[in-house]
């Protein structure tokens, strides 16, 4: 089960939505955008302040987790604990 920052469960209320990658917090502040450059589809976008990955355009090709200077691109299962939040974030930030 996930949860948000908040400690409620993530997809409460909601369509659970699977992230076949998630953009964290090492992302905020720097967006380098080396892992747009190489993503063959064009699902990550820019918002304010990090990018993220629309779920529904990623292939998950993974071409994106090895471009990124900061490491700040994980598989949803392996983003650690401490982004969890992250999650429900680039959920949010795609509009679904």
């Amino acid at each position: 089960m996930r949860y948000d920052s908040y400690g409620s469960n993530v997809g409460v209320n909601r369509k659970e939505h699977v992230m076949p990658h998630v953009i964290c917090e090492p992302c905020i502040g720097v967006k380098d955008a080396s892992c747009v450059e190489v993503c063959p589809v064009e699902c990550i976008h820019e918002a304010d302040d990090q990018f993220y990955i629309h779920p529904e355009e990623c292939i998950d090709c993974g071409a994106c987790v090895p471009a990124c200077p900061v490491s700040a691109i994980f598989p949803e299962e392996d983003v650690p604990k401490e982004w969890q939040s992250f999650i429900a974030r680039n959920v949010e930030l795609s509009g679904l």
